[in-house]
């Protein structure tokens, strides 16, 4: 099992050298706080890359240490999930366990986050083989493309003579040029507008859906596959501009050159090596039967989940795809219930667990400024496309950040996404004046900040609907 690198990575040389710690600094760049969070998920990854390399016998009875994060919305839960598996560029899956209780839980099972998690895969895995082959496809789409727009030279009648010879490469190389002309202009964009006839192909037979007693799933029926001696491929003749003709050549090719029978062998793999499912609201379905209610169902789904957690293997149009090493993260508030709630099975299966704190003020100032896409640096740069620069004193990121924390205690308990909502009101007269501003220089201080929203800080009753 290998972890594939992602471009953006610069700690370590790769994923495999990389230790907890360095882990963790990863994380921080993205995720401010919850230091005993990333500790955890830092160590389960470096155990799976510890596994590999074990012989295959003790690898194989070496299961991953499952982890339960317990905390309020908006802390960093899910965004610490996601974050680990863009750093290990492994398949990612957020999936709601309320989804699976009786209300809502309309024809789906909760085998379908496997089966969605290998869609998740095989995109992915796709998406890398399309980087591998895209040059390779673009010079094959460009010479398919002048093919069409330059008519090929007639056959010379003389063909036994010397001077029919000469005369024919002289024809094949007035035509190579006019081509090498035709290319250059073509890459240069010079050609985008005229018109050519490209052969599509039609998909002659629609997706059925299958209702089985897995519930519903989505599946390709493709009749020309099952008679292939019936169908035949159809296709149409249709103008297009050059551009367009490229774009569509270029995907054509790309589809050409792949091999997906390997492209889902590989994805079917990462799954099962590397695949991480986030189970949030994993709280809402804590508790036993009380025999009325939508309750009746938490204990079933409970005991529907355990098994896909603690390892089997589940039919999918890709094949057949085992659990037992896929990395599940479960996360809930946990305000009513507990996690000694959940079934005894279920909880054995998550021996890891973690409680994330709620952030304070000088969390929120971090969570303003200091991550990759701070929200200050979103809003900076919006507001720059239209020539405003947009600045914030040290002063007025505290004020905001003391609003975020005191509208979070009065209210609802939302956590960092309390910011968009207080930022959003704060900036909203300037991002409405935006373009008629004729001062570009906005800076915001403590008393634009209080200006705009002490008032509704003050009513609770406004706060809880505007902010």
């Amino acid at each position: 099992m290998v972890f594939y690198l992602p471009e953006t990575l610069e700690t370590a040389s790769s994923i495999e050298e990389m230790t907890p710690r360095q882990i963790v600094a990863e994380l921080d760049k993205y995720v401010i706080g919850q230091a005993e969070a990333k500790r955890s998920v830092a160590i389960a990854l470096r155990n799976r890359m510890r596994r590999q390399k074990l012989s295959e016998d003790l690898a194989e009875e070496i299961l991953p240490k499952n982890i339960i994060m317990i905390g309020p919305t908006g802390v960093g839960k899910t965004e610490i999930a996601r974050r680990l598996a863009r750093l290990t560029n492994s398949p990612f899956l957020k999936v709601e366990a309320s989804r699976f209780t009786e209300v809502g839980y309309v024809g789906r099972d909760v085998e379908s986050m496997i089966r969605d998690l290998v869609e998740i895969a095989i995109d992915m895995v796709r998406e890398e083989k399309v980087n591998e082959v895209a040059e390779k496809a673009e010079q094959n789409a460009e010479e398919r493309l002048l093919d069409l727009l330059l008519p090929a030279f007639p056959a010379h009648r003389d063909k036994g003579t010397s001077s029919g010879n000469d005369d024919k490469a002289s024809v094949m190389e007035h035509a190579q040029r006019t081509r090498e002309k035709l290319r250059a202009q073509l890459r240069e964009g010079k050609l985008d507008d005229r018109q050519v006839e490209v052969d599509v192909r039609e998909r002659s037979f629609p997706a059925f859906e299958i209702v089985s007693s897995q519930g519903i799933e989505e599946m390709d029926i493709n009749i020309k596959d099952i008679l292939p001696g019936l169908f035949g491929q159809r296709s149409k003749k249709r103008k297009m501009r050059v551009s367009e003709a490229m774009e569509y050549l270029i995907q054509e090719e790309e589809n050409r050159l792949i091999d997906m029978d390997q492209v889902t062998r590989t994805a079917v793999e990462r799954v099962e090596q590397a695949g991480i499912i986030f189970l949030d609201e994993i709280d809402k379905i804590a508790g036993r039967e009380r025999g009325h209610g939508p309750d009746v169902s938490r204990e079933g789904v409970q005991r529907d989940i355990l098994p896909i957690v603690e390892g089997t293997t589940v039919n999918t149009r890709y094949g057949m795809v085992r659990t037992d090493h896929i990395l599940f993260i479960a996360a809930g508030a946990f305000h009513v219930s507990k996690p000694s709630d959940l079934i005894p099975e279920l909880q054995g299966r998550f021996p890891i667990r973690v409680e994330l704190k709620s952030l304070t003020v000088e969390d929120f100032i971090r969570i303003l400024t200091e991550p990759k896409s701070a929200l200050v640096k979103q809003y900076t740069a919006l507001l720059e496309t239209e020539g405003i620069k947009l600045s914030f004193t040290d002063d007025a990121l505290e004020e905001i950040a003391k609003f975020a924390a005191v509208v979070n205690e009065q209210t609802e308990n939302i956590g960092a996404r309390r910011l968009h909502t207080i930022m959003e009101k704060l900036l909203d007269e300037i991002s409405f004046e935006g373009p008629d501003l004729k001062k570009k220089t906005v800076k915001i201080d403590a008393a634009y900040v209080q200006q705009r929203l002490a008032d509704i800080v003050k009513d609770q009753d406004l706060s809880r609907y505007i902010l």
